[in-house]
Order: structure tokens, then C-alpha cells, then sequence
């Protein structure tokens, strides 16, 4: 895989103003994506999965959020510095998004043909012929078996699951350099959940398009990535290759995770719940995060551990003072 970083956050902290007080909704999170590589940031709700894929985006609103430290850099543009006209550039164009909600994501007033067509031609130049050529094989890419007649169609009139292809054969259609995709499957069941995921690896793999892939589900991560970041509580707890991280978990956050897993429970026995609370972002500890839900806590946890390679001769990182030994899981 080729080491150029199309997405680099580094250091990152990001707070949301409230009354008495501010949410700490990122702390120091530093990832990267390399040119054609599938990276997926994975946490419960709340973890801050959302908020970093928005704020790479910068579609937070103006005056919500401070960034109290860090910077974000796309394709060597400084993201949290860079104008709305700049933004404007990049958004549709080097850098492309596709939303957890197709419904919401597509105009439900405007036929699909005209959405897709307006979109290429503001980004490609293309006339309107063209651009229709364009769209109609770009859904004939996602499988979708008349694009023709699904260009003349409205939103309301397709099927989830045929919302979320037009969503990714829009964010593929002006050969972007980066997709962030936020629980792009979510809404969907299983069997098509699967089905759009192989699509988008494929032309994304076919485009060599980088891919920042949110999402909460662990098996999705182990079908689709090929390193994952674990955030909680705004900060990201362990790190590596998909395999490392999901067969051979170090953080006891992580392993929570994967112990919830239906696919790894033994027939007929209890799935595993994590014990307590994610902490209050407004009162964060002075430690670690995950302390008082840790059944390896000791006071050493009271400072806050550092996101650090566990050796030197693995890219796999934790941030945890008392990391769990290596055992692969059967994943």
C-alpha cells in the first residue's frame, strides 16, 4: 500500500460550548489514511466517531465547537483553517461523503437523474448529455439493473438499499481521492448491508480511493477494513491492522467489544455487556476514561495513558497501562 497520507488528523481535541462548561467531545485523536487504503473508526455511540469524520468534512456548524489543539490536513490542505470556498472545492470533488440516512442525504423533491447530473457537471464540466452517460454507468457499477429508469425516479420511490447505491455512485463520480463514510449500512438489513459494503470495496479498490469507514459494528470493520481505530470517550484506545485489533485485542475496551459479538458466544449462553457508564464528556477524569468500567483498574489508571506500540516491531498500538496478553480470538 502506498505511504501517502490523503487524510492526516494529528493531535485533535475539540470541545462544544454548554452551559457552565464545554463537552470534550475529541482529546488528542491523531489517525491517518493512506492513498487506497480502507481505515475504520469503530465505538459505541457518542464514542466521537461522527464528530471526526464531520469535523475532516468541516461540516460542523461555524461558532458550535472550539478546536482547543491539533489540525486536520486533506490531500496537504488545512482543513480547520481553510475557507468555505476552499471546502466548497474539495467537497464533491477530491473528498466525498456518504451519510447513515439515504432518505435524508438525497433531496426528496428532486429526481434522482437531476441530483446525480448537477453534481458531475458542477465538479467535471461535463455538458448534460455526459453527464447522464456518466450517471447511468456509474449506477450500472452498483449493480442497479435499469439506471435509466431509475435516474427519472424520485428518493421515496426506491428502496433503501437502492438509495444507498445512488449515494455511492455519487460520491464515486468525480474520481475522488477520499470517501469518509459515516454507518453508510446502518438502515439496512444484513443481506444488503453486505452486498452494497462488496460494491463500494470494489470500485473503491478499482479507483484506488481512500476510505475512512464510521461505524459501531465490529464484524462490518473485520469484512471491510484494513486498519481500525477504537475510539472511547473521545479518545482513540487502541490501533493496527484489522486482524491485530480484532483477533488479538489488547485494550480491555476493545475486548468488551468483541465479547458482545453474537457470532463468538457459545449457542444458547448470555452475550457479555461492558459493566457501568461511559463518563460524562463535560467531567471527564483526569485518568483513563475506561477506569471505572475496567476489571484491570489500579491506581496507576489515575494518569491518563498515551496511545503507544505495544512493540517495537508491530504497528499495533494501545493505550492502556495494563494491556491484556496476546490471544488470538477466532474471529
Amino acid at each position: 500500500m502506498t505511504q501517502n497520507p490523503v487524510l492526516s488528523i494529528n493531535d485533535l481535541s475539540i470541545e462544544f460550548p454548554v452551559y457552565k462548561g464545554a463537552v470534550k467531545a475529541l482529546n488528542g485523536v491523531s489517525l491517518h489514511v493512506n492513498e487506497g487504503e480502507i481505515v475504520g473508526v469503530v465505538g459505541e455511540s457518542g464514542s466521537g466517531k461522527s464528530v471526526t469524520s464531520m469535523m475532516a468534512m468541516k461540516l460542523l456548524p461555524e461558532g458550535s465547537y472550539r478546536v482547543t489543539q491539533g489540525d486536520i490536513s486533506i490531500l496537504g490542505t488545512d482543513i480547520i483553517h481553510a475557507s468555505e470556498k476552499t471546502m466548497r472545492t474539495l467537497r464533491g470533488g477530491d473528498v466525498a461523503m456518504i451519510f447513515q440516512e439515504p432518505m435524508t442525504a438525497l433531496n426528496p423533491t428532486r429526481k434522482i437523474g437531476i441530483q446525480m447530473t448537477d453534481v458531475i457537471r458542477l465538479h467535471r464540466r461535463l455538458d448534460n448529455d455526459a453527464a447522464r452517460q456518466l450517471a447511468i454507468s456509474l449506477l450500472k457499477d452498483m449493480h442497479i439493473a435499469d439506471p435509466e429508469s431509475t435516474l427519472q425516479r424520485y428518493p421515496f420511490e426506491l428502496s433503501g438499499g437502492m438509495r444507498q447505491r445512488v449515494l455511492i455512485a455519487l460520491a464515486f463520480s468525480c474520481n475522488p481521492r477520499l470517501i469518509i463514510a459515516d454507518e453508510p449500512t446502518t438502515a439496512l438489513d444484513v443481506t444488503v448491508q453486505k452486498q452494497v459494503l462488496m460494491l463500494l470495496k470494489a470500485k473503491a479498490r478499482e479507483l484506488k480511493t481512500a476510505i475512512l469507514f464510521i461505524t459501531h459494528d465490529m464484524a462490518v470493520v473485520s469484512q471491510f477494513c484494513d486498519r481500525v481505530y477504537v475510539m472511547y470517550a473521545g479518545s482513540l484506545v487502541e490501533a493496527g491492522s484489522t486482524r491485530q485489533v480484532l483477533h488479538a485485542p489488547r485494550h480491555p475496551y476493545t475486548r468488551g467489544l468483541m465479547a458482545a459479538l453474537p457470532e463468538l458466544a457459545t449457542p444458547g449462553s448470555q452475550l457479555q455487556a461492558i459493566p457501568g457508564n461511559v463518563p460524562d464528556l463535560s467531567r471527564l477524569p483526569a485518568g483513563c476514561a475506561f477506569a471505572s468500567r475496567c476489571p484491570s483498574r489500579s491506581d496507576k489508571c489515575n494518569q491518563k495513558p498515551v496511545l503507544t506500540s505495544i512493540h517495537e516491531a508491530t504497528t499495533h498500538q494501545v493505550a492502556c497501562w495494563h494491556p491484556a496478553l496476546q490471544e488470538e480470538l477466532a474471529v
